[in-house]
This record gives structure tokens, C-alpha cells and sequence, in this order.
């Protein structure tokens, strides 16, 4: 059985398993089915799965290797399906080892990912009907860097950002899974001044930063996109082969940027989105979870923000501390519109009660030990926690994941 470290603060949470995931302790996106979870690695390449039948006693079961300098950090699941990114593993490359030349790079993305191509660009299938021995069934190649994050909840069609030639960034694009072992791309979005190679005049929201595609969500034909830097694109995607804007939204500057997450609310009308911290100590601005009145969806309004951790000074912990993620409401596990689970990065796990859409509360919290080694080969990063993702089950159980202190099983009790 795994040593459980202890929790540096909780509140209405209960750490009740953990795992070093068989020695490959960084993890980004997660999935949990069949009793085991999916993890996608950002430096030891490739996914893992856990048995987390017992979530106290969790047993990493298999690992899936990406071929030679690609990323597979994210991954998603719906019934026996699997999808897994291929892209070039940007953190492997010794110019991007600074994180602002990732996030904050001046111009195009675009010239990042170009020369000979020595990884695999694209999106893997699996079969996990068997989920201690996933089986690849398909494959979808693109040209390009690859792609960076998914969403599938079912049905034909699963949605993507993907870095393709002759863009400078990541953009949206639709997939065809109508036969999960040939999937195919059939329709792609961008926003204006992307299309480098269609000779448009490039456009970035300020001098510095990623005017790119993070991940779209999708609800009732509509995708919730956060696009990094120029923030929040509303598109309409009824029609998968021929995508087209509803709205732009932006407000970096004044604020940091990085949108990261567009989650939709539909039942009550709202819309939260999540500005990701990605430099150290807040070194790219302000970086807040809004609620978005979302009544019109051409018309999106922010009314509120989250409150930040207040139980010690996260700054002077170092690394990064702000928003990273937060659960989206997957239909095999737990769903609400009141309570949203979020990670802080060094700051950990956060659950909200947003009854009161305009004044969002804090009502649990969960803050693992730091990593005792760092998995992270960048130089220099401090080995400070780096809560990543967050899986919640329909028991109200959160499957955390870190950039090196492992999987952390935490018992919500609110």
C-alpha cells in the first residue's frame, strides 16, 4: 500500500488514498471508468491507469508509453472509448524549458512546432473495455505540432484544439467517430488572423501571449471555447463540418488572460470560466474564475468572480498559485450546478458554492503535501505542489492529479 502523506490544510475534505502511479508521479488530464483512472503525463510521456476500486489502496495496473517525443498529457473518456492527444512534447524542447517562451512568446506559435517532424501528431483511439489493458484502435494523423486537449461526452462527433500547418496556433477543429477506428477531421474553426498560410494579417490580443485555442466544451450544439490569451469564443457547431462564430470576448488586458476552461451551466443559465495561472507568482496578472450570465449565449456577462484561498499566503509558497482547472460536470461521474470543484496549483483542491451565482464561497478545501522529488526535468522549478486536474465521482470522491506529487484520492464531505 502507498504511504499516505498527510494533508498541509483541509476543510470538509479527507485524503483517503494516494499513488505514485508506478514511479511516474506527474499527471495532467484524468478520467475515471470501470473502477480504474486514466492519466495523462506531462513529462514521463504517454498514460497510465490506476485501479481505483478501493480508492484507498489504489493500484497503478498498466502504462502506455507515447512514441518518441510526444505528449499524450490529455485524454478523454466515454464508455469503453478512449481518446489520447499525440502532440510534439513542448517541454522536452531546451528553448521552452522558460515557461514564458511557452506562454507568453512574442507573435506566432506557430514557428515552435515547425522543421522535421520526429514525433506523432494527432488523436489515438482505445478500446478500455478491458481497462487494465487498453488496445489502440484507431488513429487520426494530422499535420502539424498535433493536438492539446479533447472533449467527448458521446455521440458522432468529439471536438479539439489542434496546432495544424499553416496556423499559428492551436485552433478548433471537429472529428468524425462514426467509426471509432477511422476517425476523421471534418471541420475547423479559427479566429481571424490565424490563418498564416491563407496569407491573413496576423492578430494577437496584445504584444505577448498565446492567441491560441486551450479546449473547447460543448453543450446543445454550442462550443464554450477558452482561447488562451484573446479569452472566450463562443461558436456554433450544429453543423460539425462547417463551424461559425456567435461571439468574442475579451478582457486581457486589464486582466492576465490564459483562459483555460469555458464551462456551461445550462439548467441555470450560467457559464464559469477559468483564467489559468501559468507563470510563477502571478507573474502574467490576475487570474480569476468568473461566472458569466449566460442567458444569451451571443451575449455572455460576467457577474461574479471566485474568492482566492485565504487560509495562508500562497504566494510566498512559490511556483504558481492560481486557478488551473476545474471538474467539468463529466456524465459518468458527479454533476452539478452549484458545486464546482477547482485546482489552485500550489494551493490544491477547492470546492464552491455558487447557490448565489453573484457571490461564490469557498466550502472545502484540500492541500496535499508537496512532491518530495521532482519529476519535472525543466531546471530550476521549485518543488512546490502543482495540483493539476480533478476528477469527482458520483460519491463525491476527487482524483487529483500533480505535476510530480502523484494521484491524491480525496473524500469530499460537505
Amino acid at each position: 500500500m502507498n504511504e499516505i502523506p498527510p494533508l498541509v490544510h483541509a476543510r470538509n475534505m479527507r485524503l483517503i488514498g494516494h499513488s505514485d502511479q508506478g514511479g511516474r508521479a506527474d499527471g495532467v488530464q484524468i478520467m475515471v471508468h470501470r473502477g480504474h483512472a486514466f492519466v495523462g503525463h506531462i513529462f514521463s510521456r504517454g498514460f497510465s491507469v490506476i485501479d481505483v476500486g478501493d480508492p484507498r489502496a489504489p493500484k497503478p495496473v498498466a502504462y502506455v508509453p507515447s512514441p518518441a517525443n510526444t505528449w499524450s498529457l490529455h485524454l478523454q473518456q466515454h464508455d469503453d472509448l478512449l481518446l489520447v492527444v499525440h502532440a510534439r512534447d513542448m517541454f522536452a524542447q531546451p528553448e521552452l524549458a522558460d515557461e514564458r517562451h511557452y506562454y507568453k512568446a512574442k507573435g506566432g506559435f506557430h514557428a515552435r512546432a515547425a522543421g522535421a517532424r520526429d514525433w506523432s501528431a494527432g488523436m489515438a483511439v482505445y478500446d478500455i473495455s478491458r481497462p487494465e489493458a487498453p488496445r489502440q484502435i484507431g488513429f487520426m494523423p494530422v499535420e502539424g505540432g498535433g493536438l492539446h486537449r479533447l472533449w467527448y461526452v458521446g455521440g458522432r462527433y468529439a471536438y479539439a484544439s489542434a496546432l495544424l500547418d499553416g496556423f499559428s496556433d492551436y485552433i478548433l477543429v471537429t472529428i468524425d467517430l462514426a467509426d471509432p477506428q477511422k476517425p476523421r477531421l471534418v471541420g475547423k474553426f479559427w479566429l481571424p488572423g490565424m490563418n498564416l498560410a491563407a496569407g491573413e494579417t496576423p492578430a494577437w490580443p496584445r504584444e505577448e501571449g498565446r492567441y491560441g485555442l486551450h479546449h473547447p466544451i460543448v453543450r446543445d450544439g454550442i462550443a464554450y471555447c477558452s482561447w488562451r490569451d484573446a479569452c472566450l469564443a463562443v461558436v456554433d457547431v450544429k453543423d460539425p463540418a462547417s463551424p461559425r462564430l456567435i461571439t468574442h470576448r475579451s478582457w486581457a488586458p486589464p486582466f492576465g488572460g490564459g483562459t483555460h476552461n469555458a464551462l456551461p451551466l445550462p439548467e441555470r443559465h450560467l457559464l464559469i470560466v477559468v483564467d489559468e495561472t501559468v507563470l510563477d507568482n502571478r507573474e502574467d496578472g490576475e487570474k480569476p474564475i468568473w461566472v458569466f450570465d449566460n442567458r444569451v449565449p451571443a451575449n455572455p456577462i460576467s457577474i461574479a468572480t471566485f474568492p482566492d484561498p485565504s487560509d495562508r499566503d500562497y504566494l510566498a509558497v512559490g511556483g504558481h498559485f492560481g486557478p488551473h482547472n476545474i471538474y467539468e460536470n463529466r456524465p459518468n461521474g458527479f454533476i452539478s450546478e452549484t458545486l464546482i470543484f477547482a485546482t489552485y496549483q500550489n494551493a490544491g483542491l477547492r470546492a464552491y458554492d455558487i447557490s448565489n451565482q453573484f457571490r461564490p464561497e469557498e466550502v472545502a478545501a484540500a492541500v496535499p503535501a508537496p512532491p518530495r522529488k521532482a519529476v519535472d526535468p525543466r531546471p530550476n522549478r521549485p518543488l512546490v505542489l502543482h495540483s493539476a486536474d480533478v476528477f469527482v465521482d458520483r460519491n463525491g470522491v476527487c482524483y487529483v492529479t500533480d505535476f510530480n506529487a502523484g494521484l491524491s484520492i480525496i473524500a469530499y464531505d460537505g
